[in-house]
């Protein structure tokens, strides 16, 4: 189920739903079915040394070395 964001134009409100293929959301704060389907700006992975430390070695636990350079792979064991 993709994951849309909507604006209400009959009372405002704007949230986000997860939609089934064929299913019509409603507003939550109004019941309105006449929505307007928003463009959701999509938000990149957190790119810092130690966001990607850390699930480099969370991968590493998990037996997951595809993250891993063949260099940085000969080094871990």
């Amino acid at each position: 189920m993709p994951l849309y964001d909507y604006h209400c134009p009959a009372c405002g409100h704007r949230f986000e739903a997860l939609v089934r293929t064929g299913s019509t959301p409603a507003c939550p704060q109004c019941g309105s079915s006449a929505l307007e389907r928003q463009i959701s700006a999509p938000v990149p992975p957190g790119q810092s040394k130690s966001i990607i430390a850390s699930a480099r070695r969370q991968a590493a636990r998990e037996g997951h070395l595809s993250n891993f350079s063949k260099a940085e792979r000969g080094k871990l064991g």
